[in-house]
């Protein structure tokens, strides 16, 4: 069964208060910096007043004034400003909350339909996983059938890694931290030669490079599936003639993962955003919705941050892009 998120419970329900809060404070700021004006404006007035006292001329005996002390009608405007802050925010909290309610209804129709969505797909990844290696049977695995279904199995693996990725950010479970040190130029160079045919059908040179055999400990299939992930980026916003370069190096007390290309670089949108779910960009005529970064840059920074690690844009511009991973090194 699919375990069901209520409209603005957790894990959204968190998220969606702090928004409210957030939306509270600046309706207070706001009125604060109006009310801070109003006070200014008022005990100029009244310092200018006490300046230049004017007495009020005789009059007819029974006529009464009535005098205010300057120090008490200002602390009286201080009080009522204060309240009236206090009133603006808690009107604007209550606001928020019910404008984004909405919002929470959403997010957590969402997840339902990622976790759903992930629970099916899992019985024909299984089913297709049985059905190769009962292929694999009747294939030499030295022969070039062999390879080829032990390449499409191992791409199986992946997609069927990705669902379970999709169904963790769902139900916003933490993967398992333990796990094995990884040669991250093993992991890189099985992908670099996974997408070859790929590349190659795109007009686009793919090369791997490795400058030493740093290693991270990080699960192996996560590690491939966000090398995988940055290089089909790559490959995407690439134009045919272009080169895609795959490399790993040992920077420090880190494990690096850079993933390069030749495409017109990042455009239109906060470099940190791409690594949120479908981002889209305009175009270079200006047109929107022509790249797309989909959900799979989102996955990498959840499998970098999950093993201590992050994932930036180390350099964009017309030359291209540079994506980086870097991950806590480990000897052994």
């Amino acid at each position: 069964m699919t375990k069901e998120t209520p409209p603005g419970g957790s894990p959204d329900q968190s998220t969606l208060r702090r928004a409210s809060l957030k939306v509270a404070v600046r309706i207070s700021a706001a009125c604060a910096v109006m009310v801070l004006c109003l006070l200014a404006v008022a005990a100029f007035y009244l310092m200018n007043k006490l300046a230049h006292p004017e007495l009020p001329a005789p009059t007819a005996a029974g006529t009464t004034y009535a005098y205010l002390d300057s120090r008490d009608l200002l602390e009286a405007m201080i009080i009522a400003g204060l309240a009236g802050v206090a009133l603006a925010g808690l009107v604007g909290w209550l606001s928020a909350r019910s404008a984004i309610r909405p919002l929470g209804e959403a997010l957590a129709l969402q997840r339902r339909f990622v976790q759903d969505a992930s629970h099916e797909l899992r019985t024909p990844l299984a089913i297709l996983d049985t059905r190769i290696q009962l292929a694999q049977r009747s294939a030499e695995p030295d022969s070039k059938q062999g390879r080829e279904l032990a390449r499409i199995r191992e791409d199986a693996a992946t997609l069927t890694g990705i669902v379970n990725e999709l169904l963790l950010a769902a139900t916003t479970e933490a993967p398992d931290p333990a796990a094995e040190p990884v040669d991250l130029a093993d992991v890189a160079g099985a992908v670099a030669q996974s997408l070859e045919q790929l590349a190659a059908a795109n007009d686009v040179r793919l090369a791997f490079s490795a400058a030493g055999r740093p290693r991270a400990r990080i699960d192996r299939n996560a590690l491939r599936r966000a090398i995988l992930a940055l290089a089909d980026n790559a490959l995407a916003h690439t134009p045919p003639g272009g080169l895609v370069t795959i490399s790993t190096a040992a920077e420090q007390q880190q494990a690096v993962i850079t993933v390069a290309d030749t495409g017109a670089g990042i455009t239109g949108v906060d470099q940190n955003r791409i690594f949120d779910s479908f981002v889209r960009t305009a175009g270079p005529d200006g047109t929107r919705g022509q790249r797309s970064y989909g959900i799979g840059l989102s996955l990498v920074r959840e499998i970098a941050m999950a093993a201590g690690g992050t994932v930036v844009v180390a350099r964009t511009g017309p030359e291209g892009t540079v994506m980086r991973i870097a991950l806590p090194a480990t000897g052994h």
